[in-house]
């Protein structure tokens, strides 16, 4: 019998409809699984859709729909995307399922039993787009995390004990260092747990969209009790063809966003309820584009569907697992996207199958021969790729993996090329021993590379299989035993085809352009949102949107803006904060303005140290996580794009008041 092996994406969130940060997330797990089945496991892998909140109650009332057919659209349009990009889907989970909402009562029920949840209240802002709760704010203060108005919230809630569970996860992760991978993001586990933590809040009384509690009153499930459940409900009662529980999952595969709810509050709730924790977690890093992250909020962001439409689904799986290094952020760009099919994969994969299967049914009527030597010169580099690519697939390392099979690739190339096969069936039966030796050389090169590529490329790989005439059907394959010499002389291959037609750079980026701009239309059109209007082709997305022009005001109202010239002087990250950075600003005065702005996206804190700037002198000062602000960055900033510092070309000295 095979060992399981539960996998799991995030549980995505329905306030948009599927982009390709979703993909890259649920492309990476479908490679997993399909690695597991090679390596000989049963494997189950498990996504799905949150599907509650204010935040969808809201989108839901903009889109004319209520809350559960809000859903239904969006969850509908993430189940067609993966089955668009061909993903191995065992299960799709929903949380607004009875199914899924027995699971969550029983485990709050569980948690309090145990004494772990006990009801209290709070008063405080509250921003709905994070369903975030923001302390130190004031009323009408904005988020920290994304600049909208907070709201004055007081509720009764029922919290949850984080907090008597603060030694025992410090032990848990000192303990159990796999636990949380890469190692960077463990390193921010224990640096937040070490912090010291608060109980937690996991009711609302203010939302109607969600599961009730199982307790008198109006209370619904807060997210993360509602979503992380899902995890354990998708496979409830469900056991292995060899019997073996389903959960505890082997491996939770997540964006190091939410690593935090992860790591710390999700094994919490198992703690305190008794149930076993997940094996381990890998939080990845983002895709970047035009050095951004991809947001709803900022409107770059990139969809699958276009993709797949030029080039096909496999590009994209190749481009993604071999561009980004897993774990760490990675830079995503159409050109980038176009130079890796056309090097990589039509000059690459696609030549060295096509060259070879078409030398072996022109010099040896499509039978693969016999070579003269068991030990030809790419034996030892095909062995040396198979060992390094499996070994950088087991840690989850696919960019390595596939830089190790390419390596391989590059090697059969050079070798055809010193060899010239073309030569060799010129010169006679002399020759003939030499050409088979090249030809079956060749071919068991491209036999392992597809093996190796089958959790990567599954389309392609099969449409190689099936041209080498492999006895085997693709699905039987494994690693167990993969070495030189296995391709049988005497098979019959099939007809070779193209795989990978080379495309023109130019016309297939204004391509994509184009079908994002239709994309971007259609999801807007689905969720009942305003239509953006296109780009134009080889544009940014959001070149050419202007923000519209504000009331008219009186010169009066403008004289009491007071703006002055400041120097950055020092500059820094603030901690638990993507976007935020903390300025100390010379301005003139005796001590230099302490000011926080959101420009940690678009700015290094060094890039800044030494540079003039332009800050709104006379705000009130107000508190951003804990740190206060006195004053305000002048910026530019397009619908949805990143902020571009005012300064000046000439010398103005610090303190000089703008007019």
């Amino acid at each position: 019998m095979k060992p399981k092996y539960y996998l799991t994406t995030p549980i995505y969130y329905v306030n948009a409809a599927p982009h390709i940060g979703h993909t890259y997330t649920t492309i990476a797990a479908d490679a997993i699984k399909r690695f597991k089945q090679m390596q000989g496991y049963e494997v189950v892998l498990t996504t799905g859709t949150d599907e509650h909140g204010q935040k969808i109650e809201r989108a839901a009332e903009a889109a004319g729909k209520t809350p559960q057919q809000f859903a239904d659209v969006v969850a509908e349009e993430f189940r067609k995307q993966w089955e668009i990009l061909g993903l191995s889907i065992d299960r799709f989970s929903r949380t607004s399922t009875p199914e899924h909402a027995e699971v969550v009562q029983r485990l709050f029920q569980l948690c309090l039993n145990a004494g772990y949840i006990y009801k209290g209240s709070y008063t405080g802002q509250y921003c709905v787009f994070d369903e975030l709760y923001v302390s130190d704010a004031k009323p009408g203060d904005p988020c920290p995390e994304c600049g909208r108005p907070t709201e004055t919230v007081t509720e009764e809630n029922y919290f949850f004990k984080l907090s008597a569970f603060q030694q025992r996860l410090e032990e848990f992760h000192e303990k159990n260092p796999d636990f949380v991978q890469p190692e960077t993001r463990r390193n921010e586990v224990l640096a937040f747990l070490r912090k010291g933590l608060t109980d937690l809040s996991i009711s609302r009384t203010t939302i109607k969209w969600g599961i009730p509690l199982p307790v008198a009153g109006n209370h619904v499930f807060y997210v993360w009790f509602d979503a992380l459940t899902t995890y354990m409900s998708a496979v409830e009662g469900q056991t292995s063809t060899a019997g073996e529980p389903l959960w505890p999952a082997d491996l939770h595969l997540i964006g190091k966003e939410i690593l935090r709810f992860h790591a710390i509050y999700w094994p919490a709730f198992l703690m305190a309820a008794g149930l076993p924790l997940p094996k381990k977690l890998f939080a990845h890093g983002w895709l970047l584009f035009e050095n951004e992250k991809m947001s709803k909020s900022r409107g770059n962001l990139v969809r699958a569907t276009p993709i797949i439409k030029v080039l096909g689904a496999d590009p994209l799986r190749y481009f993604l697992l071999r561009e980004v290094v897993f774990g760490q952020d990675g830079s995503f760009s159409y050109d980038a996207l176009v130079g890796r099919y056309n090097s990589d994969l039509a000059n690459g994969l696609g030549n060295l199958s096509s060259r070879t299967l078409s030398m072996i049914r022109q010099y040896r009527q499509g039978v693969v021969p016999q070579p003269a030597i068991a030990e030809p010169p790419l034996a030892q580099p095909a062995r040396d790729a198979i060992s390094s690519a499996v070994q950088a697939f087991d840690r989850l390392d696919f960019s390595r993996g596939l830089e190790a099979i390419w390596g391989l690739i590059s090697a059969a190339d050079k070798y055809i090329v010193e060899q010239a096969p073309w030569k060799l069936a010129k010169q006679g039966e002399e020759a003939r021993t030499q050409l088979d030796t090249v030809l079956y050389s060749a071919a068991e090169v491209l036999r392992i590379a597809t093996t190796l590529l089958i959790p990567i490329l599954p389309q392609t790989a099969e449409r190689i299989w099936l041209q080498l005439g492999m006895p085997d059907a693709i699905d039987s394959v494994t690693l167990q035993g993969l070495d030189w010499g296995q391709l049988l002389p005497g098979q019959r291959i099939g007809e070779p085809a193209a795989l990978f037609p080379r495309v023109d750079l130019q016309e297939a980026v204004d391509k994509l352009w184009q079908l994002e701009a239709e994309e971007k239309a259609y999801q807007a059109r689905l969720l009942g949102q305003p239509e953006a209007p296109p780009p134009a082709p080889g544009a940014k997305a959001e070149e050419g949107v202007m923000q519209p022009i504000a009331e008219p005001i009186s010169i009066d109202d403008f004289g009491k803006v007071d703006l002055r010239v400041g120097l950055v002087k020092s500059a820094e990250r603030v901690k638990g904060a993507d976007k935020l950075l903390h300025l100390y600003v010379d301005i003139g005065e005796a001590q230099p303005r302490s000011i926080v702005a959101g420009i940690a996206l678009a700015y290094q804190p060094e890039q800044l140290v030494g540079r003039k700037v332009v800050i709104v002198a006379n705000l009130q000062p107000r508190k951003l996580r804990g740190i206060e602000s006195n004053g305000m960055i002048v910026a530019a900033s397009l619908e949805g794009g990143k902020p571009v510092l005012a300064g000046f070309l000439e010398d103005v000295p610090v303190g000089a008041r703008l007019k």
